[in-house]
């Protein structure tokens, strides 16, 4: 693996992650996003994570100014991947909108480059045919708060050649991931696929009525031993791709319409999108989960 320079597309809260995270361990990373104001965003989220590694990661907050040093923001995608040799991608969970990137990625990124896609639902075969290059094209899947939740879940599909999978998998390890090699395609990964079913279980009692959310999160907690709720795990996550992806089976399922529309009128459209802008179903910085007495 002679991997350098990592272009980061989409910079959302995961990908900001991602883009942090390659950077801290010494990768040159270029972000590229589709406008100034989500470049904006982008740094900000960076100035924010830089904070975050000088208390939980660093050993000397040096360490941190490297990485922001190595950091390089782009609207041009052009330009962010002239010298890629991996590219990840983090853009929104929607197939239409993923599928139009590779479309894009593939008449300007160089030969020697790798995609990867960061999706947390779809698959690689999805998209392998407008990469162009379906041999040089895997799945490289990221926990949210990655420098803690350290899983990435790497799964090709059936025209990758291994020799990439091997390099990609060799990158996961440098960045400090435990590499979670995924043998065969499953929509979900592994870890959605555990995840997913708990956090729609979790909003179908909400929305039918059944429980307010921190009653079911205060139930998981206390039976588990987790330290997070569905709804405490939803607000990490984002709820904007919490509606992605129950607004995906609004039509086949009734529920999940349901459940769509409570997420965009109570929360989206309040700009409650969860821990990013401060507020989802908790508030933060410091949300009533997080109280000692929450649990009595």
């Amino acid at each position: 693996m002679n991997f350098k320079n990592v272009t980061v597309a989409g910079s959302g809260v995961l990908g900001s992650q991602i883009a942090f995270q390659t950077a801290f361990k010494g990768f040159n990373v270029s972000v590229y996003d589709i406008n100034e104001g989500a470049i904006k965003s982008a740094q900000e989220r960076a100035q924010k994570l830089a904070e975050t590694y000088k208390h939980e990661v660093a050993r000397h907050p040096s360490e941190v100014d490297d990485a922001l040093a190595r950091l390089s923001f782009y609207t041009d995608l052009g330009e962010a991947v002239k010298d890629a040799d991996l590219v990840i991608e983090a853009v929104p969970e929607r197939i239409d909108i993923k599928t139009s990137f590779y479309e894009q990625l593939a008449k300007v990124a160089p030969e020697k480059t790798i995609f990867a896609t960061n999706s947390s639902t779809m698959i690689p075969s999805q998209f392998r045919d407008a990469t162009g290059r379906p041999e040089k094209f895997l799945a490289l899947h990221f926990a949210n708060e990655i420098w803690k939740n350290n899983t990435a879940e790497i799964m090709e599909h059936d025209g990758t050649d291994s020799k990439y999978v091997t390099e990609v998998i060799d990158f996961a390890r440098a960045i400090g991931m435990v590499p979670l090699h995924i043998l065969k395609e499953q929509h979900g990964y592994i870890l959605n696929s555990l995840l997913i079913p708990l956090l729609n279980a979790a909003q179908a009692l909400y929305a039918n009525g059944i429980a307010e959310p921190q009653t079911i999160d205060k139930t998981w907690m206390i039976a588990t031993g987790s330290p997070r709720g569905p709804f405490a795990i939803l607000d990490v996550v984002g709820l904007q791709t919490a509606y992605n992806i129950v607004s995906a089976d609004a039509e086949k399922n009734p529920i999940a319409g349901k459940i769509a529309d409570i997420l965009k009128h109570d929360f989206i459209d309040q700009g409650k999108m969860g821990v990013a802008t401060g507020e989802g179903f908790y508030k933060y910085p410091n949300p009533a989960y997080a109280d000692p007495n929450f649990l009595k």
